[in-house]
Order: C-alpha cells, then sequence, then structure tokens
C-alpha cells in the first residue's frame, strides 16, 4: 500500500535541477512590485475581516471582484478557465 500523501508535499515531479529553476522562477515572480502590493492588500483585507468577525476560512481574496470567493472559484476565474485570462479578446 502506497504511503498518504504528506498534506503541502510537491505538487509537481520534478527532476532536482527543474525543481531549482522553477523555485527560483517563482520567486522572482512572487517579489514583483504587483504581488507585494496585492499579498499587502490581501494581508490587510483578511486581518480586517477576521477583526469583523467573517468566517473567511478556506476563501481567498479576489483582486478583480473585490470580495473573498473559494479557492476553487478564485483560481478558477470564475468557472471561465485560465487559459485565457489576462489576454485581451480580438473581436
Amino acid at each position: 500500500m502506497a504511503k498518504p500523501r504528506k498534506p503541502g508535499g510537491p505538487k509537481q515531479k520534478l527532476s532536482p535541477g527543474a525543481r531549482k529553476r522553477k523555485e527560483e522562477r517563482d520567486l522572482k515572480y512572487a517579489l514583483t512590485d504587483r504581488r507585494t502590493k496585492m499579498k499587502a492588500e490581501n494581508q490587510r483585507k483578511r486581518n480586517k475581516a477576521k477583526k469583523n468577525g467573517v468566517n473567511i476560512k478556506g476563501k481567498d481574496y479576489d483582486h478583480e471582484d473585490g470580495k473573498f470567493e473559494s479557492v476553487k472559484r478564485n483560481r478558477g476565474n470564475d468557472g471561465n478557465g485560465t487559459k485565457k485570462e489576462g489576454k485581451k479578446i480580438k473581436k
């Protein structure tokens, strides 16, 4: 019988070199001005909501809609998927 997966464990099976390169890419992206501002805004919103007694367990702040949504809905781009997210649609 296989061992149960550890929560928060690796999600992708990468070679050690690829894992290191991905870690560097992810960190570089996470430290951009835009991401830093979004994380700070998220922390402010979460702390304020907790202080006001709002149950935000299992929810993420959606910067586009300006409200807390389930993780599934927020990362799935409100049911539209993420394939075309951020791209301008040509008419």
